[in-house]
């Protein structure tokens, strides 16, 4: 007998930002796994009755390692169970959601993807900004901010990273944007590049502060928040650029 796991995508916090598949698993599902940031108001849609069991990781944190994980996937769905694997955002952006898929491949356990909203794109709705722009901002690029050891990630494409007319967007990368900094001044990019920085993104914990990337390193410094940091650099994030 084997069940079905659902990647349900929860946005970055907001229930309301759920979209109605996702309120649909979660109403059905036997066992929900979920992240941290996928906790609270959001689990208010699962059944009363489902197993609802935290996985998620934290930088700097205890937490659980990524096979344990993927091991209770597939054993809850071995056991005929309707799954959810609950994530922050959208699954497919650094979620590690592909580990988790090569699990449930190898036990030859059917599953599903629901895209969600990525927090990218909710701390630019948050700023009233797009993210990208005809003409000077045409190019979006994700990038995580630290690698598995938790220090920046070797062969960062710096040219396209020093890209001015590029929008920017840095995951996960509060403790290393300093390092980060100096290698993208050398490449080139403007000291007074506007930049973004959003804490919580959608919560009640939500902050928006504007900056340039020079200033960058500081704010980052005095900044004492569990909520989750996301930056922005490139010209949509200047606060009297048209929208």
């Amino acid at each position: 007998m084997s069940g079905f796991v659902s990647f349900v995508s929860s946005g970055p916090g907001d229930p309301e930002l759920l979209t109605v598949k996702a309120v649909k698993r979660l109403e059905a599902a036997d066992a929900v796994l979920f992240d941290d940031l996928s906790s609270g108001p959001i689990l208010d849609h699962a059944h009363a009755d489902a197993d609802l069991v935290g996985v998620g990781k934290r930088a700097g944190r205890p937490s659980p390692k990524q096979d344990h994980v993927s091991k209770l996937l597939v054993e809850y769905a071995q056991s005929g169970a309707q799954v959810v694997r609950l994530k922050s955002g959208d699954s497919g952006v650094f979620g590690r959601l592909e580990e988790e898929l090569t699990a449930l491949r190898a036990a030859g356990i059917k599953y599903e993807i629901i895209p969600g909203v990525t927090a990218a794109s909710a701390a630019a709705a948050a700023a009233g900004i797009p993210l990208t722009r005809r003409l000077t901002a045409r190019r979006l690029q994700f990038i995580t901010g630290h690698d598995v050891t938790g220090g920046l990630p070797d062969h960062m494409n710096l040219a396209a990273l020093a890209d001015p007319e590029a929008t920017t967007v840095v995951y996960m990368g509060k403790r290393t944007f300093a390092s980060m900094l100096a290698l993208l001044l050398d490449e080139g990019l403007p000291q007074d590049t506007p930049a973004l920085v959003a804490l919580g993104v959608s919560t009640p914990a939500q902050e928006l502060h504007r900056t340039t990337v020079q200033a960058l390193p500081e704010l980052l410094e005095r900044i004492d928040s569990a909520a989750p940091v996301l930056i922005l650099y490139g010209p949509l994030a200047d606060e009297d650029a048209p929208a």
